[in-house]
């Protein structure tokens, strides 16, 4: 093993390890990881760097290099799940309903670990490294790190972020121009009609049929509305009303997602969530009934630089020997990184961590959710060769700073 920054890696391996499976014990919730955020601290701290909190709970540090240049931001996120853990692994999770499903565990502690490889390789870097731990990714908490001014002082020129993904197998990773992952909207939905008896419909205004019926004529805006080249998904995941069987309810409450992998609001072609709410209101209004629609506008498009993809993925050529092992992936699951995508030039990064001997290929968000841990290494490897990458090009002047 010629490659020092390699050997230094493998040679951190139980302590990444260990920080993982630390994190993976003790999740919690946006908003609320202090414990995480201590430990986030601590290491950081120990390494020589001034640590100051964004947002609560999130965690930022500079590492300034031997010269002055652009500042990079690397950006891992530290919540959990309101999931109750059903694996049966040793570390798994002592925090009752709460669960680190999503990998942000194994994102956490790779940065730490890079943190480490990069302070001790400062000589090398031509510019400031700044290190972020945002808090609630699950729920937006970029857009909280943002007003509170974690791209400014000092001002952030690129951002590089990176997620463990079981659907991508282990010993690969994805690093794609454009669109990588889709905007989400959030809907609730409130169908108010006039209850009754189930013996007597015709005295009664009833709010079930209505919400049939949005249910399903809401999904002609995928279908002859928008184009089938821009994907778009309208899912329902909540449906609440009624108490008893021959009881016409006053109220039906509905509740899901509008996915899109496009920029999408009030100026664009598509608007697929004001079609959504014209259909709605218009659909209750036929079945003579009233509706209240509430929208949060959660994430927008998660859209990679081109610039910063070639960086990338020459780093990611000095980190995985094949060629065929870096190759493409989208999504339209969401991702508050946009928010730091849409505001400097960035990539998103996907680590393939599937691998079915391990009984690591579940889906992201299930209660038996696991990584394949020994690509942690290459995670690490991504981000300091990438940062060192991003450097080198700034200063041949191969790539634009904010």
């Amino acid at each position: 093993m010629d490659d020092p920054i390699k050997k230094r890696i493998h040679a951190l391996n139980e302590e990444l390890v260990g920080l993982r499976r630390d994190f993976h014990q003790h999740p919690e919730l946006g908003f609320e990881e202090h414990r995480t955020a201590g430990v986030v601290e601590k290491y950081l701290q120990d390494l020589g760097l001034e640590t100051r909190r964004v947002a609560s709970t999130g965690v930022v540090a500079c590492l300034e290099g031997s010269r002055p240049g652009p500042v990079l931001m690397l950006r891992a996120d530290m919540d959990a799940l309101p999931i109750q853990e059903q694996t049966d692994l040793r570390f798994r999770s002592l925090n009752q309903g709460v669960m680190h499903a999503c990998g942000h565990d194994a994102h956490m502690a790779m940065l730490l670990t890079a943190a480490k490889v990069l302070t001790e390789n400062r000589k090398d870097i031509r510019g400031t490294v700044k290190f972020v731990f945002q808090p609630n990714e699950e729920i937006a908490g970029a857009l909280k790190m943002i007003e509170e001014g974690v791209l400014d002082d000092p001002r952030v020129d690129a951002a590089f972020g990176m997620h463990v993904w079981t659907p991508v197998p282990s010993g690969k990773v994805a690093i794609t121009k454009g669109t990588v992952m889709g905007g989400l909207d959030v809907f609730k939905i409130t169908i108010q009609g006039k209850g009754g008896h189930t013996g007597f419909p015709e005295d009664a205004v009833d709010p079930v049929i209505a919400a049939a019926q949005v249910i399903q004529t809401v999904q002609v805006i995928q279908t002859r509305e928008i184009s089938d080249l821009k994907s778009t998904i309208i899912m329902f995941g909540k449906i609440a009303g009624g108490t008893k069987g021959n009881i016409i309810p006053d109220t039906v409450d509905l509740e899901g997602t509008i996915r899109f992998l496009y920029k999408a609001g009030p100026d664009t072609e598509e608007q697929p969530t004001e079609r959504f709410i014209r259909i709605v209101e218009n659909v209750c209004k036929a079945h003579r009934c009233t509706c209240k629609i509430e929208i949060e506008h959660e994430n927008i498009p998660l859209i990679n630089n081109d610039d910063m993809v070639r960086i990338a993925r020459e780093a990611a050529g000095k980190v995985f020997a094949d060629p065929a092992n870096i190759t493409d992936n989208r999504t339209i699951a969401s991702e508050d990184f946009s928010e730091f995508s849409e505001r400097v030039p960035g990539v998103f990064i996907f680590l393939g961590a599937g691998n079915e001997a391990k009984g690591a290929d579940l889906p992201h968000h299930n209660p038996r959710f696991d990584i394949d841990e020994s690509v942690l290494p290459h995670g690490v490897e991504l981000y300091v060769k990438g940062a060192l990458q991003y450097f080198k090009q700034a200063e041949a002047g191969k790539t634009e700073t904010r």
